[in-house]
């Protein structure tokens, strides 16, 4: 879906890419990162989020939480991390950053609420009264207070699969008392996720009613004299719905696809970002008049309809050499030791290029920074496993 708008807005990446695969540089089976388009594509997001006064969090599972990207970002002016689960919280904290937001996606287990609590999170969202129970006694026991973030919803809101739960929004009011009760913690604000989502029809995103559910509830709030309340509100982020969630009374945002350019608006409409993110891999073998590539990262986040997957395939790194092929990628519930290209002249050792919403923390790709990008002379930042180690590559 981002290969045409990649190869039309930043062609050199992809060219650098080619070029980087082919001198044994980058890994068959790698997230590719343009960290100069990353920063670039973040002070233009920091401008805009600072305009609004809102508070920007850098989400960073879609590209793996190495540390090399965390530098990159906060050098670009973000200076807190989302953490989606512990694993992320434990890569932030000690790559030398600072962990923002704790606990929404993934609430944090029991067993290692003394973990992040030790990580010292601005912000730790919970669930239930249980949760909030074990963060305050996390908190406490290393000396802290916790600003707690209540997640909630109400009838009618949205949700992934799987994502469920939160705190009866009608509830709001006693909720925050109760975690204001608590010791060594503080009721902070709401929370909810998605906030917002494409419309694949309108091409366009909106605002989903959960968006609707923070704001009745801070009203609710406000009435009880609780008027310096955060709203985080997440999903889709970019510059172009910044205004639309600061006019929502949102106060913090936390952009992730929106910092590599790959939103499901940036398919359908060039906004300030640029692409950022490549899938880049290279052919094994040949079968039956289809080339088969190395997978490891073929995860394409469904946020779009089925559509006809595409990659550029060469040898060349010049972006007028390289063949447009169609392709096909296992289905998600099938381990992805290969991808297939309808390619019959494809040689083995040929690098594929694709362009999707990638989500490295899910998939054992390696993930590899690359710089210079900009400048004509592109270098490899280094090679990280998705979970953010230095990668022992090559042996």
């Amino acid at each position: 879906m981002f290969l045409d708008v990649t190869r039309r807005r930043n062609p050199a990446f992809i060219e650098a890419a080619v070029e980087l695969q082919q001198a044994g540089s980058i890994p068959a089976g790698s997230y590719v990162l343009d960290l100069d388009t990353i920063a670039a594509n973040a002070r233009a997001f920091v401008a805009e989020a600072d305009r609004l006064r809102l508070t920007t969090f850098a989400m960073t599972k879609q590209v793996g939480r190495n540390p090399e990207l965390l530098d990159t970002l906060r050098d670009a002016g973000i200076g807190e991390f989302v953490a989606v689960d512990m694993a992320g919280a434990r890569r932030i904290h000690a790559s030398g950053h600072r962990v923002g937001h704790v606990g929404h996606l993934v609430q944090v287990p029991r067993a290692e609420a003394e973990a992040a609590a030790a990580l010292d999170p601005s912000y730790w969202t919970v669930f239930s009264d249980e949760k909030a129970r074990e963060a305050a006694a996390a908190a406490s026991r290393a000396g802290r207070s916790q600003k707690l973030l209540a997640r909630i919803h109400a009838e009618g809101d949205t949700f992934y699969q799987g994502h469920e739960g939160g705190f009866e929004a009608a509830g709001i009011c006693a909720v925050a008392d109760r975690l204001d009760a608590l010791d060594s913690a503080e009721f902070a604000g709401l929370t909810t996720f998605p906030a917002l989502l494409f419309d694949a029809t309108a091409k366009d995103v909106r605002p989903t009613p959960n968006l609707s559910t923070l704001a009745c509830a801070a009203q609710a709030l406000a009435t009880t004299g609780r008027t310096s309340i955060e709203i985080n509100a997440p999903g889709t982020t970019s510059t172009a719905v910044s205004p639309l969630l600061a006019d929502a009374g949102a106060t913090q945002v936390e952009p992730g696809h929106g910092l590599t350019g790959t939103t499901p608006l940036h398919a359908v409409r060039d906004l300030v970002e640029e692409p950022a993110a490549l899938y880049v891999t290279e052919v094994s073998h040949q079968y039956g008049g289809r080339a088969f590539v190395f997978g490891g990262g073929f995860y394409i986040d469904p946020v779009f309809p089925d559509y006809e997957v595409h990659a550029l395939v060469g040898r060349e790194g010049h972006i007028d050499a390289l063949r447009d092929v169609t392709a096909a990628i296992p289905p998600p519930g099938a381990i992805d030791y290969y991808g297939q290209l309808h390619d019959t002249d494809a040689r083995a050792g040929d690098t594929a290029v694709f362009g999707f919403r990638i989500q490295a923390f899910f998939r054992r790709a390696f993930v590899v920074p690359v710089r210079g990008v900009r400048s004509g002379r592109p270098e490899v930042a280094g090679i990280w496993t998705s979970d953010g180690e230095r990668a022992a590559w090559p042996l």
